[in-house]
C-alpha cells in the first residue's frame, strides 16, 4: 500500500488513437515521497574557477539577449530533430512563454554558477517535469549542441572561443545534475508500490461534470501497459491504493486572438468518453504536504487551482484529523466552482476544518454562509484573524498573478517565506 503522503506530481497521459495525444498531469496524489536531491546524486564534473568567472560574466548578456538565443535554440533544435516536438507544449511554444521560462532559467544558472545551492528548487521543479515526460540522458547532448550553436549564431563574434568553451563545460555540469536527479526519480518511482516508469495505459472509467467549466476524469489501469502534446493537470483525488486517479480539467475558452482555446482541455471535454484509453506516466512533483507535522494548514486557491487543494484536504481529514485546516478559495461564481457539495460535506463532518469561499458574482439563488462566505476577491488583510494561525503552513495554487498577490500579502503580515508553498500552472519565468 502506498504511503499516505499527498503532494503535487506530474502524471503524463496519452490518448489511444491513431495519432496519440499526451498530457502531463500535476497530481496531488497519495504516493511515497520520491523527492530527489542533486546534492546527493552521483559526482558531477566541476568547472574551473576561470570557467565559473567567464560564465558568471555573461549573465548580463543573457539578461539582454537570452530570449533571442532561446527562441533561436528551439527553432534550430526542433528543425534538426523534429521527433522532439512531441516533448514540448505547442501552445506554450507559440505564445513564447516556454522560451521566456528557459531564458530565465539559463540566466539564473549563469548568475548562480558559483552558488548552485540557490538552484535547488528550480532543479527539483524542472527535473520532475522532465521525468514526467520521460526525458532520457541521451537527449541532453542534443540540447547542448544546439544551445551552444545558438549562443554563437545569435551573439556572433562576441561569443569568443573561451566563452563557448566555458559554456560547454557549464552545460555539461548542468546536464550531469539533471541526469543524476532524474535517475533518482526514476529509481524511486520503480521502487514505489504501484509506481512505474514510462507509459502505462489507463481507461477513463467515469466522466463527471463538476461545474460549468470543469469535468473530472476517473482513470483506472488496464492490464497492458508515442507522444503528441504534453499537458499537465492536477490530480484531484486518488484511491488509497494508488491504482486509480481523478483529474479535473477546466475547459479553456479562447481569450481574443492572442490566446486560442485550449487544444487539449477542449478535446478532453468534447471527445474523450468513458471507456477511452489514455497512457499515463508515473506522478512526479515537488509540491508536498508534510503529513507528519501537527501544524495548522491553510489551503488557498483560485479557479481550477482548487483541484490539488481538495486532494490535500481529503488526505488531511483522513490521515491527520488532529490538524486545524482553513480552506480559502476564490471563484468567479457558483456556476464555475467545482465540487462544492464535496467541500461542504467535509466542512460539515470535520469540525477542525473551516472554509472561506469568495465569489465575484452572486446569483439570486445563492445565499451567504451556505453557498459562499464573502463577495469579491481574496484580501488576506481583511481575513487575517481567520488565516494567520501560529506556525501554520500555507499552500497556494492558482493563476500566477493570484499566487503572487497572496504570497506578498502573507509575507507582509509576517508569515515566513519557508512556510509558504505554491504550485504553478504553465511555464515559470520568475
Amino acid at each position: 500500500m502506498l504511503a499516505k503522503t499527498r503532494f503535487a506530481r506530474i502524471l503524463t497521459l496519452q490518448h489511444a488513437t491513431a495519432r496519440p495525444l499526451a498530457y502531463g498531469v500535476v497530481s496531488a496524489a497519495s504516493f511515497a515521497n520520491t523527492k530527489a536531491s542533486f546534492h546527493s546524486s552521483a559526482p558531477r564534473r566541476e568547472l574551473s574557477a576561470e570557467q565559473q568567472s567567464i560564465v558568471k560574466s555573461t549573465a548580463p548578456v543573457l539578461a539582454e539577449h537570452g530570449l533571442a538565443i532561446i527562441s533561436h535554440f528551439y527553432k534550430r533544435m526542433l528543425g534538426n530533430h523534429p521527433e522532439l516536438r512531441n516533448m514540448f507544449n505547442a501552445a506554450h511554444q507559440g505564445a513564447g512563454s516556454q522560451s521566456a521560462a528557459l531564458a530565465h532559467a539559463v540566466w539564473a544558472y549563469a548568475a548562480n554558477i558559483d552558488n548552485l545551492g540557490a538552484l535547488t528548487a528550480a532543479v527539483a521543479r524542472i527535473g520532475n517535469k522532465h521525468a514526467s515526460l520521460g526525458v532520457r540522458p541521451d537527449q541532453y547532448p542534443i540540447v547542448g549542441e544546439n544551445l551552444l550553436a545558438s549562443i554563437k549564431e545569435v551573439l556572433g563574434d562576441a561569443a569568443t572561443r573561451p566563452i563557448i568553451d566555458a559554456w560547454a563545460a557549464a552545460y555539461q555540469q548542468l546536464a550531469d545534475i539533471f541526469i543524476n536527479f532524474e535517475r533518482d526519480l526514476y529509481a524511486q518511482a520503480e521502487a514505489t508500490p504501484g509506481g512505474w516508469t514510462g507509459w502505462r495505459k489507463f481507461r477513463v472509467a467515469r466522466k463527471v461534470h463538476e461545474s460549468d467549466e470543469i469535468i473530472s476524469f476517473y482513470l483506472e489501469p488496464v492490464p497492458e501497459l508515442g507522444i503528441y502534446q504534453p499537458r499537465q493537470y492536477s490530480l484531484s483525488d486518488t484511491s488509497g491504493e494508488g491504482n486509480s486517479f481523478r483529474i479535473s480539467v477546466k475547459k479553456e475558452a479562447a481569450k481574443g486572438q492572442e490566446q486560442p482555446a485550449g487544444r487539449i482541455s477542449n478535446l478532453l471535454h468534447e471527445n474523450v468518453s468513458e471507456g477511452a484509453e489514455l497512457e499515463v506516466s508515473n506522478p512526479y512533483g515537488e509540491f508536498t504536504l508534510d503529513i507528519e507535522s501537527d501544524a495548522p494548514v491553510v489551503l488557498m486557491s483560485g479557479g481550477v487551482g482548487i483541484t490539488p487543494m481538495l486532494s490535500m484536504l481529503g488526505t488531511l481529514v483522513v490521515h491527520a484529523p488532529q490538524r486545524q485546516v482553513v480552506f480559502v478559495h476564490a471563484a468567479r461564481g457558483g456556476k464555475v466552482m467545482a465540487m462544492k457539495n464535496y467541500l461542504s460535506q467535509i466542512v460539515e463532518e470535520n469540525k477542525q476544518v473551516s472554509r472561506l469561499i469568495f465569489y465575484e458574482e452572486i446569483a439570486e439563488s445563492e445565499q451567504q454562509g451556505r453557498d459562499y462566505d464573502c463577495q469579491g476577491r481574496i484580501e488576506i488583510d481583511k481575513i487575517k484573524d481567520k488565516v494567520l494561525l501560529p506556525d501554520a503552513n500555507y499552500y497556494l495554487c492558482g493563476p500566477i498573478p493570484f499566487m503572487r498577490v497572496q504570497q506578498q500579502s502573507l509575507e507582509a503580515l509576517g508569515v515566513p517565506s519557508e512556510r509558504i508553498h505554491s504550485e504553478v500552472f504553465g511555464s515559470v519565468t520568475a
